[in-house]
């Protein structure tokens, strides 16, 4: 009997990807549909779906669920969510399908999976965002994707052909819920800790995964494999990164590095809370939360995503937080510390952020050797020193990282 925690909401796992039999007569009949193109967001949720990393949704959110997510975080069921899970079209797409139908989903040119559609539903952009992101300015990048998607949204449930190029791109590294809890059980680990990451990990970032191994069975570095903004390190490099450090700086059988398909919203403490929804999918106990998680610019404070777990049901999700202080190089200690160990003044600590790194190297800067491992910054040099001039792009400092 497994001692992992529970899907959300179900029992067990519910992906909706077809495979063996089923797979073939699907996607041939799924030529001769209507065709609506997804996406990258679009594409990377229908993966979710497919993987069971969405567990129990069963398909895109029609209006009701998608006003309940975004007023109240939970559907019309009752179910927690934190952050609507939408499929839009133009205006001219969706006249020509009729609710009832089966459409074709399309990404890259090929057909990835179908959709029966339920719904079709025009929605307030500005009141989506304003819930979600709390805030309707076009320079947050979330706002920005919301605001540019087409005017209505498609519902009703799904069956998923394709899990991308992410099984090829980053073999060894993307993992299915199954395959992470298959793991966890190989390796006898019950209490396992997410770290959520879309930066290659410096000092910091290390500190806080050394933390939760010392309380925890092991700790999963679940890495963002999907798109990211301008400027922001790609994925296979920092997948390497990782790689380099748990090799280096951690006992074997501690640590193990996944990726999902996902794209980064930047939605700050809704998005943290959608991480642990579907971390509790993939087997995770708790999720790492440190300062300013999932956060982008001077959009939310240092510990939002703390405060509004605070505000989840009892019993409404399982996937429980790690809160963890600012961490920083403490030159007095002579060690890595927090807010909570270090007794130092200011003027003693070195604050260590995924921005001011990018910026450092961006800029060709010295970084503190304090501030990240010799063998992770090699890497990212490399990545810096081979970008060309057109795909460099200025690192902005906010909150925090700008002093």
């Amino acid at each position: 009997m497994t001692g992992l925690i529970k899907p959300h909401g179900s029992d067990q796992l519910i992906p909706l990807m077809l495979e063996g039999a089923e797979l073939e007569p699907a996607k041939k009949r799924a030529t001769e549909l209507k065709q609506v193109p997804l996406s990258s967001r679009e594409f990377g949720d229908l993966i979710m779906l497919g993987i069971g990393g969405f567990t129990p949704l069963k398909g895109f959110m029609g209006k009701a669920d998608w006003e309940g997510v975004c007023r109240d975080m939970k559907t019309t069921d009752g179910l927690f969510w934190p952050i609507p899970i939408t499929l839009s079209t133009e205006q001219a797409t969706a006249d020509a399908l009729n609710e009832g139908e089966e459409v074709a989903l399309t990404f890259g040119g090929g057909i990835v999976g179908t959709l029966t559609l339920q719904e079709k539903y025009s929605i307030d952009k500005a009141f989506e965002c304003e819930h979600v992101f709390t805030t309707t300015e076009e320079e947050h990048p979330g706002v920005k994707m919301v605001m540019e998607q087409g005017d209505i949204n498609l519902a009703g449930p799904v069956q998923v052909f394709s899990q991308g190029d992410f099984p090829q791109r980053f073999a060894g590294i993307y993992k299915t819920p199954a395959e992470t809890r298959a793991e966890f059980e190989k390796r006898g680990w019950n209490n396992v800790a997410a770290f959520q990451t879309r930066n290659p990990l410096h000092r910091s970032h290390e500190y806080l995964v050394k933390i939760a191994i010392e309380i925890c069975d092991g700790v999963m570095i679940h890495s963002l494999l999907g798109n990211l903004k301008p400027g922001d390190i790609p994925a296979d490099v920092r997948t390497k990164a990782i790689s380099t450090l748990v090799d280096n700086y951690f006992v074997d059988n501690t640590v193990l590095q996944a990726g999902y398909p996902l794209d980064m919203r930047y939605a700050g403490p809704r998005e943290a809370l959608l991480h642990a929804v579907f971390r509790q999918n993939y087997g995770c106990s708790y999720l790492i939360v440190g300062r300013d998680h999932a956060g982008v610019g001077d959009y939310y404070g240092p510990f939002d995503a703390h405060d509004i777990f605070d505000k989840v049901p009892e019993g409404a999700l399982l996937t429980k937080p790690l809160k963890i202080d600012w961490t920083f190089w403490c030159e007095a200690c002579n060690s890595m510390a927090s807010m909570k160990t270090c007794p130092h003044d200011a003027e003693h600590r070195l604050l260590l952020s995924g921005s001011k790194l990018r910026k450092l190297l961006s800029e060709g800067g010295d970084v503190p050797e304090n501030f990240s491992r010799p063998e992770v910054l090699t890497i990212l040099r490399e990545h810096y020193e081979g970008l060309a001039d057109e795909d460099r792009v200025e690192v902005k400092l906010s909150g925090a990282s700008a002093k």
